[in-house]
């Protein structure tokens, strides 16, 4: 089984990064992270309900830095729609804490995101299943390159990424402030959740389809610049590198992006040798 890095192994460095505690954080064990022999039905799973709740007292610096990389948190949610690569952590962090001093409970519907306000409930959709989730955000991570959300145990479940470790996702916050409704005709354990997305859904490609995943490496109002930099890389890779022409606020950028990639354990290779060329402020571009 495919395991993401954890965010929680790094836990200390956020808590005390963050300035959100005065006592040390537990000692984590040495062991590696892994599922519970407790197996869950992910048709019996339910979504968190999305409700309002105030901005944490913890885990919401307006900065932090992990393994020399600085994270800045969003002021708020509202608005906030990334696609990328989803992971999960298990039974080495459960009943221990959180970013926001909550006990984790691999069980529960909740997820970390290095960058959300805690706490945030999202909208995860599986890119290549259909499948999707709402969970609650109460946790910092993950610091894998290239991972956009760490999901719980049961989360990672009902979402259909478990076997494999990540999965192509998604990711909406909904807007808390607006209604939502629970579906209360149906059984308790087949209730949805329809909340309100703090930015309207868009048509995905068939879920037939595998969706074209790109490592972007930079941006460039240039076009020289741009064409420099894809002329440097596709000599060092063994990846097609292309220039993605697009406009932001009515200014052209040109955005260079390896691939397209076969899969994730892919994008984890090229991201490897990204780093090792001294490249290593990329994201995921799903199409």
């Amino acid at each position: 089984m495919r395991l993401n890095i954890g965010n929680a192994a790094l836990l200390s460095s956020v808590l005390i990064a963050a300035g959100c505690s005065t006592v040390p954080p537990p000692q984590l064990p040495d062991s590696v992270d892994s599922a519970p022999t407790r197996l869950l039905d992910p048709d019996a799973i339910r979504d968190a309900v999305p409700r309002w709740e105030p901005r944490s007292r913890y885990g919401n610096p307006d900065s932090y830095e992990v393994f020399g990389k600085r994270y800045n948190v969003m002021q708020e949610s509202r608005g906030y729609r990334e696609r990328g690569i989803a992971s999960w952590y298990g039974t080495k962090f459960h009943g221990r804490y959180t970013s926001n001093r909550e006990p984790y409970d691999m069980y529960a519907m909740t997820a970390a995101h290095t960058s959300l306000p805690l706490p945030t409930f999202v909208k995860v959709n599986n890119l290549q299943n259909g499948r999707s989730i709402v969970v609650r955000v109460n946790d910092r991570g993950p610091f894998h390159n290239n991972r956009i959300i760490d999901l719980s145990y049961a989360a990672a479940t009902k979402l259909g990424i478990l076997g494999k470790g990540t999965g192509l996702v998604e990711v909406i916050a909904i807007d808390t402030r607006q209604s939502y409704a629970v579906d209360e005709t149906k059984p308790e354990q087949e209730r949805t959740v329809q909340a309100s997305l703090s930015t309207p859904e868009q048509p995905t490609k068939p879920l037939s389809a595998s969706p074209d995943m790109f490592i972007q490496v930079g941006a460039f109002s240039n076009r020289y610049n741009a064409d420099r930099l894809r002329q440097q890389l596709q000599h060092k890779l063994e990846q097609p590198v292309r220039i993605h022409e697009s406009q932001s606020l009515g200014q052209e950028f040109f955005r260079v992006q390896v691939g397209p990639l076969n899969d994730i354990e892919q994008s984890d290779e090229v991201a490897r040798k990204l780093a090792q060329l001294g490249v290593d402020q990329t994201h995921i571009v799903i199409e």
